[in-house]
């Protein structure tokens, strides 16, 4: 499992928006540094519960106390950052909480993922769905066939296990401590499900881990590889996983080989993640 990270880290110094270094020639020309500025602050107060003092942002910052003064006061004029009655102490409010309920984070997700996956079925002539946790379980939230005609399927709607499943697999491989243990208390099981140890579990997470994603034979259907990959967010835990069911033709007809469906699939949850932390095998 992931190590606990209970004990706060020391805060350092936050680069200005300017010195975080480019990665291409686009962001460089389209730089707004008094955004950037607002979008520091806004994350620097998101990790500090009880919030700070503006002398405490800027020193954070690194900038003048002149400019975040400014920023500062725009942010509480338009509700995102508020003051503690004494006026001395800033902390984020709810607006951002309520914007994204505004838009239910799965439908956005998977409105995302529907042409990521469409443009993989259409490369890998094989179907894929995502999975998402649900309540002790896997929930099959979204799925595309291949248009090629011959594909095995996992039907949207459908609850999978936890516990046996590459879904379930992944999701648990790339949770942190606490949600590792919340899914494992929830867990139900689903018909079918096989059963296993958690020591058999905890070693296979550590290879998926280790390996970035899994592959291997289906524990559910004779004949059908799982390649699973995760959908990884900013803290580069499992928001969902897209997962292809793969299945060779032996007829004359030649379409990628399992190895080039698996980059396909690769590209498609790094296309999907939050996160630069979807390294090749």
């Amino acid at each position: 499992m992931p190590a606990a990270t209970t004990t706060p880290k020391p805060r350092g110094r936050r680069p200005k928006a300017e010195a975080v270094p480019d990665t291409t020639a686009t962001d460089d020309r389209y730089r707004a540094p008094a955004l950037d500025k607002g979008l520091d602050i806004l994350e620097l107060l998101a990790t500090q519960p009880h919030g700070l003092t503006r002398a405490e942002i800027v020193k954070e910052m690194d900038r003048s106390a002149s400019e975040i003064y400014r920023m500062l006061e725009r942010l509480v004029a338009r509700q995102y950052v508020m003051r503690n009655p004494s006026g001395d102490r800033y902390a984020l409010s709810l607006k951002l909480f309520a914007l994204a309920h505004m838009h239910p984070p799965l439908s956005r997700l998977i409105n995302q993922a529907l042409p990521v996956m469409d443009d993989f079925t259409r490369k890998a002539e094989q179907s894929c769905h995502m999975g998402v946790y649900d309540r002790g379980n896997v929930l099959i939230s979204a799925q595309i066939n291949s248009p090629s005609g011959w594909s095995f399927a996992v039907q949207r709607g459908a609850r999978v296990g936890l516990l046996d499943t590459a879904s379930g697999h992944l999701l648990l491989a790339f949770a942190d401590e606490g949600s590792f243990n919340r899914m494992l208390a929830e867990h139900l099981p689903v018909d079918g499900e096989v059963p296993t140890t958690l020591d058999a579990l905890q070693a296979t997470l550590a290879s998926i881990r280790e390996r970035g994603y899994l592959e291997r034979d289906s524990a559910q259907t004779q004949g059908v590889v799982d390649i699973s990959f995760p959908i990884l967010g900013p803290d580069n835990t499992a928001l969902a996983t897209l997962t292809c069911p793969y299945i060779r033709r032996i007829d004359r007809h030649v379409g990628p080989d399992m190895a080039q469906v698996r980059e396909y699939l690769r590209a498609a949850a790094a296309a999907l993640s939050l996160t630069q932390g979807m390294n090749a095998a």
